[in-house]
């Protein structure tokens, strides 16, 4: 029996060889996204002072400035236009790297934490949800790693409430989202490193919220459920949505307190269910006429704690904080920290202007 012989073309045999040291220095570079967690709603990364200060979630008071990133239906009730921002100080302790990589909302110490501008029933925000840079080496000086992360939200959010039903208001975020990822790890061979693996990828992204009230004389009911359709594509990666969670509270409002209890949980996913309490009080200064902001001029007081579990204070945050309002300025401040550890606080600030 005669044998077939297959002869490949010398050509394609020098092609081959050409090209396989690079896949396979493409495949050593295909590395996984560093980053597993994409939850931007966490109680701790409140932006407003106002809900930190009352135990880190405001789903009642619409005289938040920054109400519509707790429950955009409180937006119903503002009549008003306002300018405002908010500042990070923070002074908890360094993440370790591979905590910091696998988190989505890592910002700095010091951040400019969100811009805000309401128009009546409509508000305008920006919110910078992560920003971290690290570099460093191992031990031992032999691998290093570098890791740039940031990613930019943009949001516009309405409330309103139907004539007919003016008990109860409805609300809406939408939010646009756009970062980039740089990552690159190495070890050192000799005077030499090594490239282990490379990621320079973007991503953009959309996502959106609802929230409901419901008012009953001075009693307030409220919901809301954040980033229950979202996607965020990567360039380079495979898409990923945002976790989803949800929140109820329940809102009594007095002369001149405010008390709030509510609850907020992931949708779907394993529960990290945290319940909130707070209380805050004004003190009108002066004559000044309180149903005016022209006029005002008041002082406000708050205090809150959350928990999982309120099981023992080492696992209780607890939140102070208080307010200036003078004529169409606020002046807002808090402060958050676990186990009643002042020096270990993270403070929020926030100045508003009225427009």
């Amino acid at each position: 029996m005669s044998k077939i012989k297959f002869l490949m073309p010398k050509s394609l045999i020098y092609i081959i060889l050409l090209i396989s040291p690079a896949w396979l220095l493409l495949a050593q570079q295909v590395i996984p996204l560093p980053i597993t967690s994409y939850d931007y709603t966490l109680p701790a990364n409140n932006v407003s002072p106002i809900a930190m200060g009352t135990g880190a979630l405001n789903l009642t008071n619409p005289e938040d400035p920054f109400c519509a990133y707790g429950n955009p239906a409180l937006m119903a009730d503002n009549k008003l236009g306002s300018l405002s921002l908010s500042f990070l100080l923070s002074t908890q302790e360094d993440l370790e790297f591979y905590e910091a990589l696998s988190l989505s909302n890592t910002l700095k110490d010091k951040q400019f934490k969100y811009f805000v501008l309401n128009t009546g029933p409509v508000s305008f925000s920006y919110q910078p949800v992560s920003a971290v840079h690290i570099s460093q080496f191992t031990n031992n000086g032999m691998n290093s790693e570098y890791y740039d992360y940031k990613m930019d939200k943009v949001q516009i959010s309405w409330g309103g409430r139907d004539e007919n039903y003016p008990k109860f208001a409805a609300g809406i975020n939408l939010k646009y989202l756009s970062g980039r990822l740089v990552y690159l790890k190495e070890h050192k061979e000799g005077y030499n490193l090594i490239r282990d693996g490379f990621i320079d990828d973007k991503a953009k992204g959309v996502s959106g919220d609802l929230g409901f009230t419901y008012k009953m004389g001075n009693i307030v009911y409220s919901a809301s459920f954040y980033d229950l359709l979202s996607m965020l594509w990567w360039e380079n990666y495979d898409s990923v949505t945002l976790k989803r969670r949800a929140a109820l509270g329940l809102g009594f409002e007095g002369t001149n307190s405010h008390y709030f209890a509510g609850v907020q949980g992931k949708i779907a996913q394993e529960p990290e269910t945290t319940f909130h309490l707070g209380y805050s009080y004004t003190f009108n200064l002066g004559k000044s006429n309180y149903s005016t902001t022209q006029n005002r001029n008041s002082l406000d007081l708050r205090v809150g704690l959350y928990s999982h579990d309120f099981y023992g204070t080492d696992n209780i945050n607890f939140t102070l904080g208080g307010g200036y309002y003078y004529k169409n300025f606020r002046f807002d401040f808090s402060l958050n920290n676990t186990g009643m550890k002042l020096s270990d606080s993270d403070y929020l600030f926030s100045l508003s202007a009225g427009i």
